[in-house]
């Protein structure tokens, strides 16, 4: 038997790429849960938006991601999590495109990190056996 076919997982790998996001998101919610949201508040509004939809970020970063880890609404919370943070590159990061940060890494590594990966849950899941 050929050693590779062991390695080949798409479940639990989408698991695992489903759990990482989860966790790696709530650190940030956390921030927001216990640092509050102010800052958010005044960006959104300085860019000429209702404050109150500065109340998404706990959507996108406490909601979803402890959906993600349990495993329910899958594909609704991962979508809801690539979209925060398009939110947050348009809101926070468009002068950070081409910005290279002081690691030698794109400056926006983390936040593609989070596209990414949400959309490959999103579209990776399957309810399954």
């Amino acid at each position: 038997m050929n050693f590779w076919s062991h390695l080949h997982h798409p479940r639990a790998a989408i698991t695992l790429l489903r759990i990482t996001l989860a966790l790696l998101l709530l650190f940030h919610g956390w921030a927001k849960i216990t640092q509050g949201i102010g800052g958010i508040e005044k960006m959104v509004a300085s860019h000429g938006l209702p404050s109150w939809l500065a109340y998404g970020v706990y959507l996108g970063e406490v909601v979803a991601p402890l959906l993600l880890l349990i495993g329910v609404w899958v594909v609704p919370a991962a979508l809801i999590v690539a979209g925060n943070m398009l939110v947050a590159l348009l809101l926070v990061h468009t002068g950070q495109f081409l910005s290279i940060g002081n690691t030698g890494g794109w400056a926006l590594e983390l936040q593609a990190f989070f596209i990414v990966t949400a959309l490959a849950v999103a579209l990776g899941y399957t309810k399954g056996k």
